[in-house]
């Protein structure tokens, strides 16, 4: 590989840049493309984007010949409200597969290292913490709190996010009342259906670990799609 074309690649790591390694198979030609590289040809920048959302390099026929795409997507994230029970075992099962994962509570009493050691805490309020943290296309959000003071801001700024996930824990009497309140608060109906609520697949969930199984398992599924 090229020594400019490493380094730029470490520097798109570094600042969380979706980046395709493009390797001509003809004679080994390398560059690095971007899915909104406006002077790449469309029919690049169409495969480029599928490796993207796959995370899976291919190859694909060009006029040129055949090329490799190898796609550099930035880390997967998943942000938590709320530091309660649930979160504990979705926080560790999130980090094993492979999620940068934030928890956000303000209250300082729930969200300790204590209880969420190697995990970044932000003690903000969801609105403010959601601000900075920027939700992106790479961004799972759930919220855990039942208490609209703080799940009702996460979601709003969850819904005018791209993440490409977004769910709710509570029964589907608390649902229903949520969605009540996202409707008054000016939500369409197709942004309000992006929540998934209750949160997780039905497998018959009960205990904090299992419940967190059945998110995580819920969050797996969407992304794979």
């Amino acid at each position: 590989m090229d020594a400019h074309i490493l380094q730029q690649l470490v520097r798109d790591r570094a600042e969380k840049r979706a980046t395709v390694l493009a390797t001509r198979l003809t004679d080994g030609m390398q560059k690095l493309v971007y899915p909104t590289d406006k002077q790449e040809e469309k029919w690049l920048i169409e495969a480029v984007s599928q490796v993207l959302a796959s995370d899976r390099g291919r190859i694909v026929e060009g006029p040129d010949g055949e090329w490799f795409l190898n796609p550099f997507n930035p880390p997967l994230r998943l942000i938590l409200v709320g530091a309660v029970h649930i979160a504990q075992p979705l926080a560790r099962i999130a980090s094993l597969a492979g999620y940068d994962v934030t928890v956000v509570d303000p209250r300082t009493s729930f969200a300790s290292e204590e209880r969420f050691p190697d995990t970044h805490l932000v003690t903000g309020w969801p609105d403010e913490a959601m601000a900075a943290l920027a939700p992106d296309a790479r961004t799972a959000i759930v919220t855990l709190t039942h208490d609209p003071k703080l799940d009702d801001p996460a979601l709003h700024a969850a819904l005018r996010s791209p993440a490409f996930y977004v769910g709710a824990l509570g029964s589907k009497k608390t649902h229903a009342a949520r969605i009540a309140r996202l409707a008054q608060a000016g939500f369409g109906e197709d942004e309000i259906a992006r929540i998934n609520g209750p949160v997780g697949l039905s497998i018959g969930a009960k205990s904090p670990a299992e419940i967190a199984i059945s998110i995580m398992a819920q969050i797996t599924e969407t992304l794979r799609k």
